[in-house]
């Protein structure tokens, strides 16, 4: 009669067959040995979850330099054609309007108020909760940052209020100006432009910190189950360099904190969207051609300098997701498809001599092909097809 198989998983103290099997009293710590782990089961609320965040990767992730390339075009050919043939006037016309009072003209304190606590709550997590660390190599960014914001957008109102002139000759500076109800005529650089710009562009480089964060979640369990084994004969993890006390704050924080940055990165997303709207509207009913475009390339260039050249750089502060582990790889480009097709004949890197082949296969055998190398004349040897 045949018996039923026994299963080869250890069975726990409820009956139910365990993941990997532990050590026991009586087993050494390295005499262990189990199979790795098997992802948990996924709920119908951690599968919608992943389809919104990647939803949200797919609008905040667009290519980036196509972004700024559109950006810098925009502003240039819709800005010029609303110079000379005004645009249909629509609610966003109005400089009253709901987003531009509310949002726009404060729109670097609501890119700060998603951005800080997502970068400080991301890096806490991958420096391991080790808050120096977060402070001096990721935290700075947003402080300089915010440097580059306050410089500009005070000097644009310096070089407005300078070089401007008032409709009445009487007042000659713009507050007095303004406040006797008269109009100010000077080379007023879009401020707007340039908020718009560069917050998107930094809300799109800080958010990149959710990318492959998920892969966190495995690296945890594969660690656990490789340390609670001792199996050296498994593949490294990019978690094998942390001490114990490390892995177990990474534990920690990163169940605690995930579904917060989730929800930071899908309310950033959104205010990455408003922004785009915004600038749109900039570029249809306000200001003109040439103080828009030079708003949009200062606001770049910032950009470009800062994530692209400085942070890149080995000097302080450390890139976007950079902690005491990598867990972001980029993927290795496919090589390219020849656009001809192989010859039949190739150079053999042993000898130096033409080597036949067909379908990609040697027409000689390894014998004939090592005497090919004894002498200029070799006999030729029988074909393997």
């Amino acid at each position: 009669m045949v018996q039923k198989r026994r299963s080869i998983h250890a069975t726990g103290p409820t009956g139910q067959n365990m993941n990997f099997r532990g050590s026991s009293i009586n087993e050494g710590r390295g005499d262990a040995k189990g199979t790795r782990p098997t992802t948990a089961p996924t709920s119908i609320r951690e599968v919608l979850t992943m389809m919104v965040l990647y939803i949200c990767k797919k609008a905040i992730f667009y290519d980036t330099n196509l972004k700024v390339a559109l950006y810098l075009g925009s502003l240039f050919l819709v800005s010029l054609i609303g110079d000379f043939m005004p645009y249909p006037r629509t609610y966003f016309a109005r400089s009253d309007n709901l987003f531009n009072q509310y949002f726009v003209k404060i729109g670097w304190f609501w890119t700060m108020i998603l951005t800080i606590p997502y970068s400080l709550l991301t890096s806490y997590v991958v420096c391991c909760g080790d808050a120096k660390r977060v402070v001096k190599h990721h935290i700075i960014r947003i402080g300089i940052a915010t440097a580059c914001w306050y410089v500009w957008t005070t000097l644009f109102n310096v070089i407005e209020s300078s070089f401007g002139r008032c409709t009445d000759k009487r007042f000659v500076t713009k507050s007095s100006c303004l406040k006797a109800g008269f109009l100010w005529n000077g080379f007023d650089i879009s401020g707007h432009a340039f908020i718009l710009i560069y917050s998107s562009l930094v809300l799109i480089e800080e958010a990149r910190t959710i990318v492959n964060w998920e892969s966190i979640k495995e690296h945890l369990r594969n660690e656990e189950h490789n340390r609670a084994t001792a199996d050296s004969t498994n593949a490294r993890n990019p978690l094998s360099n942390l001490k114990d006390d490390e892995f177990a704050r990474l534990n920690f924080l990163y169940t605690r904190y995930t579904p917060l940055i989730r929800l930071l990165f899908v309310a950033m997303t959104v205010l990455q969207i408003l922004w785009d709207v915004m600038l749109v509207a900039t570029m249809l009913y306000f200001h003109k051609m040439i103080e828009k475009v030079i708003s949009g390339i200062i606001a770049i260039l910032m950009w470009f300098f800062t994530y692209r050249f400085w942070y890149a750089s080995a000097v302080l502060p450390d890139p976007v997701g950079k902690g005491l582990f990598i867990y972001q790889r980029e993927k290795a480009r496919p090589e390219p498809i020849p656009m001809r097709r192989n010859p039949s004949v190739v150079i053999n890197p042993a000898t130096g001599k033409p080597m036949p082949r067909f379908m990609g296969m040697p027409l000689y055998t390894g014998r004939q092909d090592a005497s090919m190398s004894n002498g200029p004349n070799p006999e030729p040897g029988p074909s393997r097809f």
